[in-house]
C-alpha cells in the first residue's frame, strides 16, 4: 500500500472512530473499538489504536489509563449541550432502565434461591436410589404383616383384657408391700443409732433401686 492511500485509510479511521465514539458517547478499549467496528468498516487492529491514540493526541477525545488498558471516550466539552427536551426524554431512559435493572436483580435472586434449592436437593440417580430403597422395605413390611396376619397364636381381646386386670392388680400389690415395708423400716431407723445404709447392709435388705427395678406405669 502507498503512503497516500495509508494515510487515506488511517484518516478514514480517524473519522468513523471519532464519530463512532460521539454516537455512543460512553468508554471503549481500543479491543472494544476494534471489535465494534471491524465487521463493518474492516479497520484492522493497528489502525484503530493508531487512529485512538491519533485521537487522543489532537484533543478530540478523552484518554484514561487503567492499568495496562486504555479507556478512550468522547469529549463531552466538544458535543452539542442537550435541550431540556432531549434530558427530560434522557431522564425518563433512566428511570425505565433502573426499573429494568430492578425487576432483572429480582429475578436473579428468585433464580439463585431456586438453584440453591436445586443444588442441595437429591440428584435423579438419587432419588431412584432412595425409592428402590423404599420399595425394598415396603415388599419386607409387607411379608412380615401377612406372616403376622397369617398366625395362629393370636391374643384375642379377653386374652388381653385378663393379662391387663392381673398387671393392675399385681402393680396394687407391689405398691401396697412397697409402701408397708417402706413405713416399717422408717420406724425402726427412728431408734437405731446408725445410717440407713448401715442398716440396711447389717440386715441384707436390698431396694427395687439397688437393682434398677421401677414399678410399671399402667396398661
Amino acid at each position: 500500500m502507498s503512503k497516500g492511500r495509508e494515510a487515506a485509510a488511517g484518516g478514514g479511521a480517524t473519522a468513523v472512530l471519532l464519530r463512532y465514539l460521539r454516537e455512543q458517547n460512553r468508554p471503549y478499549s481500543a479491543q472494544d473499538a476494534f471489535g465494534n467496528l471491524q465487521r463493518e468498516h474492516g479497520l484492522g487492529k493497528a489502525a484503530v489504536v493508531k487512529a485512538l491514540e491519533q485521537l487522543a493526541q489532537q484533543g478530540r477525545v478523552r484518554e484514561k489509563v487503567y492499568g495496562k488498558q486504555k479507556i478512550y471516550f468522547a469529549d463531552q466539552e466538544q458535543l452539542p449541550a442537550a435541550s431540556d427536551a432531549e434530558l427530560r426524554e434522557l431522564d425518563g431512559e433512566i428511570a425505565a432502565r433502573s426499573s429494568q435493572l430492578q425487576a432483572l436483580q429480582q429475578s436473579c435472586r428468585h433464580m439463585e434461591a431456586e438453584l440453591k434449592d436445586l443444588n442441595s436437593s437429591m440428584t435423579t440417580p438419587e432419588i431412584g436410589g432412595e425409592i428402590e430403597a423404599l420399595r425394598k422395605d415396603c415388599a419386607s413390611y409387607t411379608e412380615k404383616l401377612e406372616r403376622i396376619k397369617s398366625a395362629t397364636n393370636h391374643v384375642t381381646p379377653e386374652e388381653k383384657e385378663k393379662v391387663c386386670r392381673e398387671q393392675q392388680l399385681y402393680r396394687r400389690e407391689w405398691r401396697r408391700r412397697k409402701r408397708m415395708a417402706t413405713e416399717l423400716l422408717d420406724a425402726i431407723l427412728e431408734g437405731y443409732p446408725k445410717s440407713k445404709k448401715q442398716f440396711f447392709e447389717e440386715v441384707g435388705i436390698e431396694t427395687d433401686e439397688d437393682h434398677g427395678v421401677v414399678l410399671p406405669a399402667t396398661v
